[in-house]
């Protein structure tokens, strides 16, 4: 049996999983992937393998489609989110896929975490500078008794809310599918979206790409926001407007924002963003090293 691996963060690791897959009498094929491979790279290898463990890749019926007529019988999606996999094509076509939820929620939410002090403190701005043999001292803000406007409450969200609360932030939830307990109604405020959004000193978005949240941050919610909002985003690049998000910064609107997705990856040179120096522009790679012992969350 061969299974195709497209996704970066697990092909760094690869030596790691060998073992497993060697075990099971599964070959593993490893082609060189920077990002993602294109459709037609796709179409001519998945015919080839018999599983198919999916990266950012574009997913498409075309794709599944090629893997059909060829050896294709199952495939998984790296991670949480789903939004370039075509499900409703695997259904028609018969070919199995799922992902693999509640593994990344600590490592995301940590992350999230690590952008909203950042912005807060600014000591990206303050690295810059001293590298560049400046003494610079931007002012910072206090997280105590500020309110963060979380959009998504799934298991990243969830992580992120817990955190961000050890610092004395307060957290407005937006989810309309959220599951939450008594607890969770005691730590945190569950609103409608845009209900309350002007109160928000940060925006951190960790909901999935649909339909309905492609673009929920744009100009009208923004010109909701406070003035010197700061934004995080590290779920997917299209829910945030980023021609909206740039105007927000050129104004002041937005007092800064740091973004580890962007609408087109990998971000464009003559990206507007580029030009903004309150902005973290970051792509993530996962931990280096996967301890089993850690238990799941701590997969790459």
């Amino acid at each position: 049996m061969k299974v195709l691996v497209t996704c970066p963060p697990m092909l760094r690791l690869i030596d790691e999983f060998r073992p497993e897959f060697e075990s099971k009498s599964i070959e593993l094929v490893t082609p060189n992937v920077v990002q993602t491979l294109t459709e037609e790279e796709l179409m001519d290898i998945l015919p080839t393998v018999d599983g198919w463990i999916i990266g950012d890749d574009p997913a498409t019926e075309q794709v599944f489609q090629a893997g059909k007529n060829g050896n294709l019988k199952a495939a998984v999606k790296w991670g949480v989110g789903v939004d370039n996999v075509d499900f409703e094509a695997c259904k028609k076509l018969g070919i199995p896929v799922t992902n693999t939820p509640l593994m990344f929620g600590e490592e995301v939410g940590s992350l999230a975490t690590h952008y909203v002090i950042g912005l807060a403190r600014q000591t990206f701005l303050i690295d810059r500078g001293v590298r560049a043999g400046q003494w610079p001292k931007p002012p910072g803000i206090s997280l105590m008794g500020r309110t963060v406007a979380l959009i998504g409450f799934g298991d990243i969200g969830k992580s992120t809310a817990r955190m961000l609360t050890a610092f004395g932030l307060d957290v407005n939830v937006y989810d309309p599918f959220a599951s939450r307990t008594d607890e969770d109604e005691m730590k945190f405020r569950f609103y409608t979206f845009p209900t309350k959004l002007e109160l928000a000193d940060f925006v951190v978005v960790t909901c999935s790409l649909t339909s309905q949240t492609k673009h929920l941050i744009n100009a009208e919610s923004i010109a909701l926001m406070k003035d010197d909002v700061r934004i995080v985003n590290v779920s997917r690049g299209g829910i945030i407007d980023e021609t909206a998000l740039v105007e927000g910064l050129k104004s002041g609107k937005v007092h800064s924002a740091a973004l580890d997705v962007f609408e087109n990856e990998p971000l464009p040179l003559d990206s507007p963003l580029r030009e903004h120096e309150r902005c973290i522009l970051e792509r993530t790679t996962g931990p280096t090293q996967w301890t089993p012992s850690a238990g799941p969350a701590s997969k790459p």
